[in-house]
């Protein structure tokens, strides 16, 4: 009798899982241990996270993580759900998954969670949201969604993340944007500090003259609010070209201010072109030997 009841206490979870009347998709008193172990999971009976906010996964980074993976094995175990027999949900760690995938491994350590579509949104977000390399726009939109889905106010998301509320609400106020600047700041065209002083103009239209202007002439944030003061009720006229920036050749707002501030010490009209692959050329013109001896003792060569 003995034996058998120690059998039957020491099947641990792995045996757990494997039977198919077992299912932890609801909290049980006996399973509270259950739900935090760790265990290898089969990474084909994993489904991505519907909740997933995080819009963009940079290739090259991926690639890196799975390399770092190949080296050391993976140090922090994802997060996921159980659905069923055999059947689990990721809540958190779709890098970690998706740089398993590419290494092609069969299994992945994962932390065993039990929580409903709510709940699994909200720890989705949290856990994102608490990461440095998410853009402002995906912070923005996760807020959103947390107050939105979660039924949350704004100082109760702040809360749960251990953020002010004004925090929260700076962060909300930049999908007021047009989708166009929006993009911009994604992809660091501008700053969040531009953002910010754009959103202080009212009329959209001036809104995207001042920021095709931002990227044109480098206008620096100091510059943009002052700017944002002076057109609060007028129209604000386009100064320079509008350019169709290919989506793989779009050049950082930090060089281009760089490359703006060049220009002005300069006094030269500086061009930065870049290729697809990364490289490229800065021109600076000269009129004649006269002026290339200036330029060369203003860069002190």
């Amino acid at each position: 009798m003995m034996k058998n009841k120690r059998n039957a206490l020491g099947r641990g979870l792995s045996a757990i899982l494997r039977n198919p009347k077992t299912d932890i998709t609801e909290s049980r008193e006996d399973e509270k241990n259950l739900v935090s172990s760790i265990n290898n999971i089969s990474i084909e009976d994993i489904q991505i996270n519907p909740f997933q906010p995080r819009t963009e996964f940079d290739e090259e980074k991926l690639f890196e993580l799975s390399e770092s993976i190949k080296e050391l094995g993976i140090i922090q175990p994802i997060t996921v759900r159980k659905l069923g027999y055999n059947k689990y949900q990721l809540i958190s760690g779709e890098r970690r998954l998706r740089a398993s995938k590419i290494l092609n491994l069969k299994t992945i350590p994962s932390y065993i969670r039990i929580a409903n579509d709510e709940q699994m949104l909200e720890m989705a977000l949290v856990e994102n949201i608490q990461r440095d390399n998410l853009n402002p726009i995906d912070i923005a939109l996760s807020f959103q969604r947390l107050i939105k889905e979660c039924n949350l106010t704004q100082e109760e998301c702040g809360n749960k993340l251990g953020k002010q509320r004004s925090t929260i609400t700076n962060f909300l106020r930049l999908l007021k944007l047009p989708s166009k600047i929006q993009e911009g700041l994604k992809n660091e065209r501008i700053t969040v500090g531009h953002a910010r002083a754009l959103i202080n103009v009212n009329d959209k239209e001036n809104q995207l003259n001042i920021y095709h202007d931002i990227i044109e002439s480098g206008f620096s944030v100091r510059e943009v609010e002052q700017i944002a003061k002076d057109f609060t009720d007028r129209k604000y006229q386009f100064k320079g070209k509008v350019k169709k920036a290919k989506s793989d050749n779009i050049i950082p707002f930090a060089y281009q201010k760089k490359i703006f501030d060049l220009s002005k010490n300069l006094n030269q009209k500086i061009e930065l072109k870049t290729t697809k692959k990364g490289n490229g050329k800065i021109i600076i013109p000269f009129s004649n030997e006269d002026e290339l001896s200036d330029i060369f003792n203003k860069i002190k060569l």
